[in-house]
């Protein structure tokens, strides 16, 4: 695997790139708070599989690509970057991959660009619709949650989360890159995501059907995203509709259970 900087318009990102440059490409968007590394063993079986991967380090993330404020964070703007990113390897069409947050990024993407989206595999969180939803009105999905209200305030959670060596930042996820957030302007990048589009109740996370083959991928025992809004998104996905169940696995699931998950990715691609 090689980086490459991309330009995108007025921001330089940090992109990922592997396996057989004759393979279906398949665009991979990690989410909070890890980077592109959560995919490593994911896109090594990939590129076994014959594929061809791009995995930006999207904007807040890569160094180049962290504009100031919260509303050059929104959905739309995060997918834009995608295609943009796409647009600059001069590659058309491809699978989308995301996984949290940057699910989100990858349903919206799908939402955006549908002739441009051969396939979607959405990895913890629905489709936004139907996390939005579940937000508003499922008990279950409000007490999971509850982290947002934390994220939405401005400077208290850095402070927080970089305290010690950012000890607190480094345990809430298993590795992954989460060392590129351990300064403050990177970590409020980051933390702006949420501040644009996971705002309480759901606010923020408006999205169109999309007419893209979809799989989802969620691990049942994920304590963030519930099964409300997993079995909620095929109301959203006007074409083929996949949900996958991975047994015994939390959010995690490209750390936890990257096996399984590109046999998801490659399945959807063999498909379409």
């Amino acid at each position: 695997m090689s980086t490459e900087s991309l330009n995108v318009g007025s921001l330089t990102f940090d992109v990922s790139i592997g396996g057989p440059t004759d393979g279906a490409p398949v665009l991979m968007l990690h989410g909070f708070p890890q980077t592109e590394v959560c995919f490593d063993a994911t896109r090594q079986r990939l590129h076994e599989a014959g594929l061809h991967t791009i995995a930006p380090r999207q904007r807040g993330y890569s160094p180049r690509a962290r504009p100031i404020g919260v509303e050059p964070y929104a959905l739309k703007l995060l997918a834009e970057d995608a295609a943009g990113v796409l647009d600059a390897l001069d590659v058309r069409y491809a699978h989308v991959v995301g996984h949290g947050i940057g699910a989100l990024v990858a349903w919206q993407f799908a939402a955006q660009y549908p002739l441009r989206a051969m396939s979607l595999t959405a990895v913890s969180f629905g489709h936004p619709s139907a996390l939005a939803e579940a937000m508003a009105d499922d008990e279950d999905q409000k007490v999971r949650s509850r982290y947002l209200e934390t994220f939405m305030q401005a400077g208290p959670p850095e402070k927080h989360l970089l305290a010690n060596n950012a000890r607190t930042l480094l345990a809430t996820a298993p590795g992954g890159g989460i060392e590129a957030l351990a300064s403050v302007p990177a970590l409020t990048a980051a933390l702006n995501w949420y501040r644009a589009n996971l705002r309480p109740g759901g606010a923020g996370l408006e999205c169109p059907p999309i007419e893209v083959p979809t799989t989802l991928v969620w691990g049942n025992r994920d304590a963030i995203a519930g099964r409300r809004q997993a079995v909620a998104s095929a109301r959203y996905v006007r074409a083929d509709f996949r949900l996958s169940e991975v047994p015994d696995v939390d959010h995690w699931v490209p750390l936890r259970a990257p096996a399984a998950l590109a046999s998801e990715i490659a399945m959807r691609t063999m498909r379409n």
